[in-house]
């Protein structure tokens, strides 16, 4: 793979199932990305200096994934100038919610996008977008997938018609 453009991250190994959504549509872009488990709690030097040295380090765009408290997103926005789209990991406890509240809810003038709850895949689309505005071959890669969708979809519903239901 060559040089990552995109750099996703998760606060616990257990967050894996979710986030590797996001590597599966980067892959299939043929967007080089890297993945790191780093916490925000547990090892916060670590996710400091990750972030700081990411744009050096020829990344552009950075996903977090966290459950329960998940501040790594916002951790990561703090120190870097690089958008940053956080992915809320269900929980057990609050399905979620408390996830997304603790990214959605950044303070003015530290940014973090955010996608639904266990939602890498919109995470990954919206990095590709973010990509795709000076990329043309990614930009065009996009439209046609987004085709592909709505295909898909007039398909269905040409199925519905045909067993009139």
């Amino acid at each position: 793979m060559s040089q990552p453009l995109v750099g996703i991250v998760m606060g616990s190994a257990s967050d894996l199932p979710i986030m590797q959504a996001a590597a599966e549509v980067l892959r299939e872009f043929g967007v080089p990305y890297e993945m790191r488990i780093l916490s925000a709690h547990r090892t916060p030097e670590a996710t400091l200096r990750y972030a700081r040295e990411a744009v050096g380090r020829g990344l552009e765009v950075l996903i977090a994934g966290a459950g329960g408290a998940a501040h790594l997103p916002g951790v990561l926005a703090s120190v870097t100038p690089l958008p940053v789209i956080g992915v809320p990991i269900g929980t057990k406890s609050l399905g979620g919610v408390d996830s997304l509240y603790s990214i959605v809810q950044m303070p003015r003038g530290i940014p973090v996008a955010t996608v639904a709850i266990d939602g890498a895949a919109n995470a990954a689309l919206l990095a590709i977008q973010i990509l795709a505005v000076r990329d043309r071959e990614l930009r065009e890669k996009l439209m046609a997938y987004r085709e592909r969708l709505a295909q898909e979809v007039e398909a269905k519903d040409q199925e519905l018609k045909d067993i009139k239901y």
